[in-house]
């Protein structure tokens, strides 16, 4: 048997997240039944990520396990000429038995995108969340700056999070902004579920005025999911990159 590494991109508007669901389509299982179909045998992949509905990604990252001779560069080329066009494989590679997608990544990067305009845009409405009232972006950004380090994120997991270890250490919050659009940039060694959204949500409460500067500090310190802002929507949410050392990945 020999180990794949998928580089993944998708839309994710149609789906119910990363993660196969009895009652959904998830991304997941679109790729596995092509794989199935491609390989001939059954198949099985390994996220990074547990991306939820509405969430994009341009960097997934899974790996899979089979005894096809297909060599490991030409599984992407195979693959996006039988998947949908929301779906499509980056970059494929054989890696060695021990990487594994989730327990080898070092870490992640996400992007979060606002739409800053008083009316909505009919071409970034699947990937920008819309607000309608002004953002004061050099303040978000100083808000951002606070998250830097290493911390207990407690109060940043949504209900029905179940991890023991909230302790994260985030290497990056930016904020920038180019036109109408503001992006959010975090990149850290590790996130709660719907953290990322959580920290958007906040920014926006920081920057339009509806929260007093310094909610992550205060949140932080409580540890009360009460001292930040709302969760965001997911749809502005894109996974870009989950990141491993050169040696997992047989380099």
């Amino acid at each position: 048997m020999r180990r794949i590494h998928l580089t993944i991109e998708y839309d994710g508007t149609r789906y119910a997240g990363w993660q196969r669901q009895a009652n959904a389509l998830a991304v997941q299982q679109v790729v596995e039944e092509k794989l199935a179909k491609l390989t001939r045998q059954p198949v099985t992949l390994h996220g990074a990520s547990r991306t939820d509905a509405g969430v994009h990604a341009l960097g997934q990252s899974a790996h899979f396990d089979t005894g096809s001779a297909i060599p490991g560069e030409k599984f992407s080329f195979a693959l996006n000429t039988l998947l949908p066009p929301d779906i499509r494989v980056r970059a494929s590679e054989e890696v060695p038995p021990s990487f594994h997608a989730r327990f080898s990544s070092k870490g992640k990067r996400y992007r979060y995108l606002f739409h800053v305009s008083p009316h909505a845009g009919a071409l970034n409405r699947l990937t920008h969340a819309h607000i309608i009232y002004p953002l004061d972006e050099a303040l978000m950004a100083r808000e951002a700056e606070s998250l830097v380090g290493t911390h207990d994120f407690a109060a940043f997991a949504a209900s029905g999070s179940v991890v023991r270890d909230t302790v994260r250490t985030i290497h990056r919050a930016e904020i920038a902004r180019d036109g109408t659009e503001i992006r959010l940039t975090v990149e850290g060694n590790g996130f709660l579920y719907n953290m990322v959204r959580i920290i958007a949500g906040t920014l926006v409460g920081v920057g339009s005025g509806k929260l007093e500067p310094g909610a992550f500090a205060r949140a932080i310190a409580s540890g009360n999911r009460l001292d930040l802002g709302v969760t965001a929507p997911p749809h502005g949410l894109t996974l870009m990159e989950v990141f491993y050392d050169a040696a997992d990945r047989g380099r």
